[in-house]
């Protein structure tokens, strides 16, 4: 090895060690320049004739090939130091690009719990059990579907020993309705009183007279085109056995009758006699006045439904018998564009 390039502070600590593995200067530092790479190589070969005779083992130098020059600065490889001589290994080849270093958890990567995730099993539909977030959904009452099937017969049959609510037990009759059951008006009261509750038929007494004068004044006689019912069969009472509007479940328990009679009479129009049956059919507060009620044709199943006073309380408050009359008026006059 030729002392010179020995001392060489670039290119001989390289050509040192080629030199001690056998193997010659067959690569070059990087980070020498191309030009001292060149100049190097032209100054072995007549340094090495001027010496003296190199001893027959001496390994033959072979030139490096023609390095070319990048545009940018070339990364310096790590130089490795041997102490000991080896011998020559096959050129390892070329290692894939190092993907890069996730974050840790301190410089503002994931934490380190995420890495302890199954998330094959964490992506898994889960199944939620019934009726733990939701609202239990009440259970239908067989009894509806079966009065919803029922003819005129079974149905009166049927109201004739129900037993749904508390009514039942205070009664002397119920009061199922009268008149003709293909009839095209339908009036519908709130309950029966004392009266209707001994007779078990709906408005007698003086309510039921002045009803039938109503219904005169509009060319309708009872039992004649007209049926008339209630939103409960059976009377309800107070504590001191004197008439009281009915509860909203005793109503609950008693529609479904109403609702079977409309379904089978299919009148041409309702009229709601009073607040407890208007509110009972189209489903509206119960605080609901009549007179909000009043002047508009409602709907009820696709049936037009007009509201006025009850026959009793026109008895107690006669100066409004001229608003019955105006609404009698207007239930008319939606029967004509009916019937058109």
């Amino acid at each position: 090895m030729n002392e010179e390039l020995k001392q060489d502070p670039g290119f001989g600590s390289s050509l040192a060690l080629l030199d001690a593995l056998g193997i010659g200067p067959v690569w070059v530092r990087r980070e020498l320049a191309v030009e001292e790479v060149q100049a190097a190589q032209a100054e072995v070969p007549a340094q090495e004739t001027a010496a003296p005779a190199a001893p027959v083992d001496a390994p033959k130098v072979i030139a490096p090939e023609p390095v070319v020059a990048q545009s940018k600065p070339p990364v310096a490889a790590p130089v490795v130091q041997a102490s000991t001589p080896a011998a020559p290994a096959a050129r390892p080849a070329p290692a894939a690009p190092a993907r890069p270093r996730a974050p840790l958890e301190e410089e503002g990567g994931p934490p380190s719990w995420l890495d302890e995730m199954d998330f094959g099993t964490a992506l898994e539909p889960m199944l939620i059990p019934e009726g733990d977030d939701e609202e239990d959904v009440p259970a239908v009452d067989p009894m509806i579907a079966r009065i919803k099937a029922m003819d005129w017969p079974q149905l009166k049959q049927q109201v004739a020993e129900c037993r749904r609510c508390g009514l039942c037990e205070g009664r002397k009759n119920t009061v199922f309705g009268v008149g003709d059951e293909k009839a095209k008006w339908l009036f519908i009261g709130e309950g029966p009183g004392r009266s209707e509750d001994q007779q078990g038929e709906p408005f007698v007494g003086p309510a039921g007279k002045l009803l039938d004068n109503m219904l005169l004044s509009m060319g309708v006689k009872r039992g004649e085109n007209a049926y008339i019912a209630n939103i409960v069969k059976c009377r309800p009472t107070d504590d001191n056995g004197r008439d009281r509007p009915p509860s909203p479940q005793e109503v609950a328990s008693c529609l479904p009758y109403l609702q079977r009679q409309i379904e089978l009479i299919q009148p041409t129009v309702l009229v709601a006699l009073g607040k407890t049956a208007a509110i009972s059919l189209l489903g509206m507060d119960p605080a609901t006045p009549v007179s909000r009620l009043r002047g508009t044709v409602h709907r009820y199943q696709d049936l037009p439904l007009v509201v006025t006073y009850h026959p009793a309380y026109l008895l107690r408050t006669l100066t409004d018998k001229s608003k019955a009359w105006a609404d009698l008026c207007l239930a008319m006059s939606t029967y004509a564009a009916q019937a058109r």
